[in-house]
């Protein structure tokens, strides 16, 4: 699913940014290749990164 339109970012690549080590929202947008303009997705990659696997967020 698109949760951010400004970049057209799916939760897959959010998932996949945390993943490979992403732990902010700053660090999903480099890793997805884009940078944060409206803000509205934000709560959202929050919410996701948050959930992920506590071993994703190690790297």
């Amino acid at each position: 699913m698109i949760i951010c339109l400004c970049n057209a970012m799916s939760d897959g690549d959010v998932r996949a940014a945390a993943a490979a080590g992403a732990a902010r929202p700053k660090d999903v947008y480099a890793c997805c290749g884009g940078r944060a303009q409206c803000g509205c997705c934000t709560a959202t990659v929050l919410q996701i990164l948050r959930e992920a696997p506590p071993a994703a967020n190690a790297a």
